[in-house]
């Protein structure tokens, strides 16, 4: 009988498969296939493989036939691909992959807190007042998480979060959210390799006023910029526009407290502006 496919869910047993089998890295995996490991990454991410390699997938792995009947993968692919399921949205696969190869990263948030710092009670009062295609907010919400795995890796990258005041000021989901978000902002902001300033809101004018966006260097290649937009985000690795993101960075980095001043405020805030009754 035919299963519902989730690309997600799918994603993840692709993964688990290829450990099993003894292949360690994704860049294994790529090599065996003859394709580039950020094909292998999207793969795992829920980003569908062509049929082509869904064969391949098949044909390598034969006890994903304990999981699935013949032929499902290349049905699954085919259905992702038309339906653009998966956790994140399809023009976001791209920035998530970045995230996971990058040797460092870097984010501007101007209005939220960003994804890779959000709980889940936080991301989800935020994904439940978006529109979606075929995913739900649930599937989101895993996608998101997912994504935060990078920060309990033997090796993270180092985070740096440059974030407005008024971001711990929004109240999204209630004080009860609130308080549990700040707080998780103030164990992230104790790791070694997480970052995080805040510009205090009576700074008003600054570089940072067009809105989000993120960076990504790596030790091989060139970094990545992910400009958020209200309805389709741009994932380029333009020279130009790397240039100009990270000089609006240094500037932001100007107008921002210092660490240990930013993680008092930001612990301040959970203390008095949302705490607990």
């Amino acid at each position: 009988m035919e299963r519902s496919p989730d690309s997600s869910f799918l994603g993840q047993e692709l993964r688990r498969v290829r450990l099993a089998a003894g292949i360690k890295s994704q860049e294994d995996l790529a090599e065996i296939f003859s394709v580039d490991r950020s094909v292998i990454s999207k793969i795992e991410s829920g980003k569908p493989p062509s049929p082509e390699l869904a064969r391949l997938y098949a044909a390598r792995f034969p006890e994903l036939a304990t999981l699935v009947d013949e032929g499902f993968i290349e049905r699954w692919a085919a259905h992702v691909r038309k339906n653009g399921g998966g956790p994140f949205p399809r023009n976001f696969v791209d920035w998530v992959d970045e995230e996971r190869t990058a040797r460092s990263l870097v984010y501007w948030a101007p209005i939220l807190v960003p994804g890779i710092c959000q709980t889940e009670s936080y991301a989800r009062a935020l994904l439940v007042t978006e529109a979606h295609d075929s995913q739900s907010p649930e599937e989101r919400l895993a996608g998101r998480m997912q994504r935060q795995e990078i920060l309990s890796r033997p090796s993270p990258p180092t985070v740096t979060v440059i974030m407005s005041e008024l971001v711990l000021w929004r109240n999204v989901g209630g004080p009860d959210v609130m308080h549990e978000q700040v707080t998780r902002l103030c164990a992230l902001g104790q790791q070694p390799k997480v970052i995080i300033q805040v510009i205090p809101a009576e700074i008003g004018a600054h570089a940072g006023l067009a809105g989000p966006v993120s960076l990504a260097d790596h030790d091989d290649g060139p970094a990545v910029i992910y400009a958020d937009a209200f309805a389709l985000g741009q994932v380029t690795k333009d020279a130009d526009t790397v240039s100009r993101v990270r000089e609006m960075i240094e500037l932001l980095r100007c107008e921002a407290l210092p660490r240990a001043a930013s993680l008092e405020l930001i612990r301040e805030t959970a203390e008095e502006r949302w705490k607990l009754t």
